[in-house]
């Protein structure tokens, strides 16, 4: 045990470094962390060797895989069904071009300009026709945009994009089988029963210290996520789902989300950040860096020539549509999801699944750097509201302060 709870102590080190870095750099934590975890890869595996970070433990998974699922149902829980309901045609419109432009345009690149096969190629554009829904939840939710009507679009275009992700990673190279139909069919019955079962529950065994309403989130949280894996699908898929279920319910226990956010930013993101960004190779990139160059220029462009128009269609102004294409074209979760199922599925080599990792964290850093520098609606920033149960803490993005309101004081307030 004191090898495990020596290497809990390194990767909670870095997770402050990171922490602290952000900062100072005044960019977000999330993306601090998936730098922090490239440069201690790189320089623990010089020193001590490939493996001295841990990042293939057991354990070490688990918590990073516990707060990709945890994160995303977070991000459900913010939508707002009213938002929703009166933005679905341009959140559908968004969500999906930014899944069909990028995916036709980077399988085209790996097949006619790095000339990798075609089930690699198709395999690449799966891989980078994500958007990284917990990169653009850990933005929104340091700068306030979360609880924005703007921000809650974002999101949901953000879920759309990686829903047809996963459908197009399960049609094109996992078959429809007898555990897949289960799966289904017991994910459609579990959340056509738990906004009804939730509150009813909630209602009559909670607000007790034993803190029951997250152990009933992470039952089901886990559940689900390892029927999923059953299933050979994703475990953060029915993650997000169940948080849009449960918006009304959980999104609107404010002190309850408070306390999932403590678990999952203090404890669970720093390893599935730090994790991530510790797979990059920089002397892989170093030797070989035309196929990286060419994979994360095919994401950007292609995903900047698809969304864009499509926010021009409904007249977002124009900060809106920078920002939005920009946080759109970040990938994390599910590209290193598809990328890692091409390699165990023998779809691509090591050094092809090696790009594309090194072009999804890319494209995790790169543009959320740019829209937060140059392109970020300040106006939509929500400013001079007092969060519930502590001070609001400022959040320097580029040169100037911002007030990041962590939780609205009232319903009315939340439904701005």
């Amino acid at each position: 045990m004191t090898e495990v709870w020596a290497t809990a102590a390194l990767w909670l080190a870095l997770a402050l470094v990171a922490t602290l870095l952000s900062l100072w750099l005044r960019v977000a934590t999330a993306l601090s962390e998936i730098i922090v975890g490239v440069v201690a890869q790189l320089i623990l595996g010089a020193v001590l060797g490939g493996a001295a970070l841990g990042a293939n433990e057991s354990w070490v998974k688990f918590l990073a895989g516990a707060g990709s699922i945890v994160l995303t149902f977070l991000a459900g829980a913010e939508l707002d069904p009213r938002v929703l309901r009166s933005s679905w045609k341009a959140t559908a419109l968004i969500g999906l071009v930014g899944f069909v432009a990028p995916f036709l345009g980077c399988t085209a690149a790996a097949y006619f300009l790095l000339h990798w096969s075609a089930q690699a190629s198709w395999l690449a554009g799966v891989a980078l026709s994500t958007t990284s829904v917990a990169v653009v939840y850990a933005v929104m939710l340091e700068l306030g945009l979360n609880i924005t009507k703007y921000g809650k679009a974002v999101l949901a275009a953000c879920f759309v994009n990686d829903l047809a992700t996963v459908i197009a990673l399960g049609l094109i190279f996992s078959p429809f089988t007898l555990h897949t139909l289960v799966f289904v069919l017991v994910s459609l019955a579990a959340l056509a029963i738990l906004p009804w079962l939730t509150p009813r529950f909630f209602g009559r065994y909670g607000a007790r210290p034993s803190e029951l309403e997250a152990k009933y989130i992470l039952l089901l949280l886990f559940g689900l996520g390892a029927l999923a894996a059953w299933a050979d699908s994703e475990p953060v898929l029915p993650a997000y789902l169940i948080g849009m279920v449960l918006a009304g319910t959980v999104g609107k226990d404010h002190a309850l989300v408070r306390r999932l956010r403590t678990l999952t930013f203090g404890l669970l993101t720093p390893f599935y950040f730090i994790r991530a960004g510790s797979f990059v190779s920089l002397g892989a990139l170093a030797a070989a860096p035309v196929a990286f160059i060419v994979l994360f220029l095919a994401k950007m462009a292609s995903k900047s020539l698809g969304i864009y128009p499509a926010t021009l269609v409904f007249r977002y102004p124009r900060m809106e549509r920078a920002y939005t294409t920009l946080l759109m074209s970040t990938g994390l979760t599910f590209g290193s999801i598809s990328a890692l199922f091409g390699l165990t599925h023998g779809v691509v080599t090591q050094a092809q699944y090696s790009y594309l990792i090194a072009a999804v964290i890319g494209s995790a850093i790169i543009p959320t750097l740019i829209a937060n520098a140059f392109y970020l609606p300040r106006h939509l920033i929500p400013r001079g509201h007092e969060p519930v149960a502590a001070e609001a803490a400022p959040a320097r993005v580029g040169s100037a302060a911002v007030s990041v309101r962590l939780e609205p004081v009232s319903q009315g307030e939340e439904s701005r």
